[in-house]
């Protein structure tokens, strides 16, 4: 009977696994089963795809308008031959089922991706001639914008699902009916022709081939095959198996270290749901075997899986689009998210010993952990890739693709000699091992092509909507949205968070970013100075990006949460809730630095000085960590809860305490009296000063919760696990 049940859970959780899979390659590329000439043909194409923007970031000069359609038809034609109209079953409506092609690819695709290659090479066939013809575009040239506009459209339909086409088609409705008397009086201004919405949208480059367009075109798609090779070599099982070694003897050990591994692999990867699957495949069934529940399990791996897309240096395609919309090296971009992001990381690590703590785990004793430096060097390789892109990026400041170029260039010779010399040292024939190389090679190019179609498609899709925005509704959006918000900062702050975090249910996180930052960031930044307050705009960027990637685990949507429940073999939904409660330590991080841009190193360039500001976020970010959780070093009473928040906001904003106890002085004294008070109080001294004031709280929580620390713990109980990591075989 207990074979029995080992059996069926054993199944049970390659359904799962397989399950998840699924979903990841339903955010970001190709779904089905590829067989015959379709999985030759994807393989042919892919593969050349690879090559094209290997050879355009090397040697091959070409014009940025060509690289971006021809970006765009390749990811255009992959989609419709490899993804069906309709993905209903084989027994609906069989006497439809050719028609339709409910089930499998069919001529009619094969045309349509015909005709849509053809579409998106139509700036390159005629280029002289529309530029000739700027703003007026021949029948010819509304024929093929249109049909560009439809195809992109289902296309996008078909790889990332209706939403994003939805908004999009709302947008140009806007655009040819905002002159119409049933407009409300706020939205009204001049309708677009037809020939300035072809003409901007598709044969320019503030609309289809525009800034996203090219980012993913030049950069994304690079680092992105980067990613996935690094995965077809093994550097994934590497970092959670260095991760373990590092942590798994702690309190909550095999938590610990997913945390970890999957913060290494999400730098790279770029992909929540990805770096779950990826990940989560060994993290999740380890940490349900030393005793965390499988909800809380998977909303770990969610939760360090979502914030791999903020981890320097690499944080997912929407990071380039920042650079590119703010006009600022990369390499300023990381600068600006790497105090959120590992603070971030550090306070998930302190709510996975907090978890620990409240379920009386303990970690796998170090006798059954693989030793360190062995697990170490067996890798040591992997790291060397990494170290060229940082070298390229960092160092002597490359431009990203050329940085990621290199970097792959160094990954495919160690992909090409890591089995060779695995082989020479036990003494196996190298050919065989030559060929696995090589293979792998060829299987990191032609998937990190496919993992690019969902993303091209995206960004292309999203530029439809920038184009629009961009012939003047703009504007009218920031001041409809300043009215709603009725000048408050607050008020719009809020809005764009919950806007993101609905908007990013449906779409992808580089296309929520796209739409919500072309919205609402120069809101943020107009709003903020009618109330005399600055804010970077890269700050107000970072907003949009951070709650953009929320949205992957934001129930009841949230894809990284279904695909960690899978493998969990737990509800999906509380899954979602567990993990969104985990992540509120990630939320309350953009309102910190909206309002303290010390938190993004504007304007700090002292090693010094960043490294304070980090050490007290992090500790900020562990004190709201330990109030939404119930537990600091024991269980919070009810009153210890506001001065840990107390301590959240001292630590993160030194320097508007001092205004904040003038206005509850003035608020206090308001109650008293009906003379309007106001408290402008300047501080004598540097706000750094404040952060003693929030560690003296700190270390005040902590006397006072220590002698509690025992009775808590032993209330209840303790669980140590002997487990075979390695082999995934444990015991309590």
């Amino acid at each position: 009977m207990a074979s029995d049940k080992t059996w069926e859970e054993e199944e049970n959780n390659v359904k799962g696994v397989e399950y998840a899979q699924k979903l990841a390659e339903a955010e970001h590329g190709l779904q089905g089963d590829f067989a015959g000439v379709t999985r030759n043909l994807t393989l042919i194409v892919a593969i050349s795809w690879s090559l094209f923007q290997l050879s355009v970031a090397s040697w091959l000069i070409v014009d940025t308008v060509f690289i971006r359609a021809a970006h765009l038809a390749f990811a255009i034609f992959l989609i419709y031959t490899n993804i069906p109209t309709f993905k209903f079953t084989h027994n609906w409506r069989p006497d439809l089922r050719f028609f339709l092609a409910m089930h499998r690819v069919t001529i009619l695709d094969y045309i349509l991706a015909v005709l849509a290659v053809f579409a998106a090479v139509y700036i390159i066939l005629d280029y002289e001639g529309i530029a000739m013809r700027i703003g007026n575009p021949t029948t010819r040239d509304i024929i093929f914008g249109a049909m560009l506009v439809i195809l992109l459209l289902e296309a996008t339909r078909r790889v990332i699902g209706p939403a994003l086409p939805v908004i999009a088609m709302l947008f140009m409705a806007y655009s040819f009916c905002s002159q119409m008397s049933f407009m409300p009086d706020v939205l009204l201004q001049k309708a677009v022709s037809l020939n300035r919405f072809v003409g901007q949208i598709t044969m320019d480059t503030e609309g289809i081939y525009g800034i996203p367009l090219d980012v993913s075109a030049t950069i994304v798609f690079l680092f992105v095959l980067f990613g996935t090779m690094l995965e077809k070599a093994g550097a994934g099982q590497f970092f959670i198996r260095v991760a373990l070694c590092l942590l798994g003897s702690f309190k909550g050990g095999p938590a610990k270290a997913a945390i970890l591994g999957s913060g290494l692999t999400g730098m790279v990867s770029g992909s929540s749901i990805a770096n779950v699957v990826t990940t989560g495949t060994f993290t999740i069934p380890l940490m349900k075997k030393v005793g965390y529940p499988p909800t809380k399990a998977a909303a770990i791996e969610v939760a360090a899986s979502t914030d791999g897309q903020i981890a320097p240096p690499i944080m997912g395609a929407a990071a380039f689009i920042i650079a590119e919309y703010v006009s600022v090296p990369y390499i300023e971009v990381v600068k600006a998210a790497a105090i959120p992001a590992f603070a971030s990381y550090a306070a998930l690590l302190w709510i996975s010993h907090v978890e620990a703590c409240k379920l009386g785990l303990q970690g796998i004793p170090r006798r059954e952990l693989p030793p360190f430096v062995a697990t170490l060097l067996s890798g040591l390789h992997y790291l060397l890739p990494l170290a060229m892109l940082l070298y390229e990026l960092i160092i002597v400041r490359h431009s990203p693709e050329l940085a990621a170029f290199r970097a792959i260039c160094v990954l495919a010779v160690i992909m090409l000699v890591q089995h060779p010399i695995r082989a020479w040292r036990t003494g196996q024939a190298l050919r065989p091992a030559f060929m696995l190389g090589v293979r792998e090679i060829v299987r990191g190019l032609a998937d990190g092509a496919r993992n690019m179609a969902g993303v091209a498609m995206a960004t292309a899709a999203a530029g439809i909507i920038v184009g629009v925005v961009a012939m003047g509704l703009g504007g009218l959006i920031t001041e409809v949205i300043a009215v709603l918000a009725g000048d408050s900062i607050f008020l719009l702050l809020a809005i764009t968070a919950l806007a993101s975090l609905l908007i990013g249910m449906g779409l992808p996180t580089t296309a929520t970013y796209i739409v919500m930052a072309s919205l609402t960031a120069p809101a943020i930044v107009a709003v903020a100075s009618l109330q005399e307050f600055f804010v970077p705009i890269m700050a107000a960027h970072l907003f949009c990006f951070y709650f953009g990637i929320l949205a992957d685990d934001t129930p009841p949507v949230g894809l990284a949460a279904y695909a960690a429940a899978a493998i969990a073999e737990g509800p999906p939904i509380p899954t979602g809730i567990q993990a969104f409660m985990y992540d509120i330590r990630t939320a309350i991080l953009p309102f910190m630095f909206i309002f303290n841009t010390e938190l993004i190193l504007h304007e700090i360039n002292s090693w010094p000085q960043g490294l304070l500001i980090f050490a007290m976020a992090c500790l900020g970010n562990f004190a709201f960590a330990s109030a939404t959780q119930g537990w600091f070093i024991a269980r919070n009473k009810a009153w210890e809860v506001p001065l840990l928040l107390a301590v959240t906001f001292i630590l993160m904003q030194p320097m508007n305490v001092l205004p904040a106890l003038g206005n509850i002085a003035a608020q206090l004294v308001g109650l008293f009296s009906d003379a309007p008070v106001a408290y402008h109080w300047a501080a004598p001294f540097h706000p750094y000063w404040f952060y003693l004031l929030g560690l003296a709280l700190l270390v005040g929580l902590w006397l006072l919760q220590k002698p509690r620390k025992a009775q808590d713990e032993a209330s209840v109980g303790t669980r140590q696990v002997t487990i075979n990591p390695l082999a995934g075989e444990g015991r309590p």
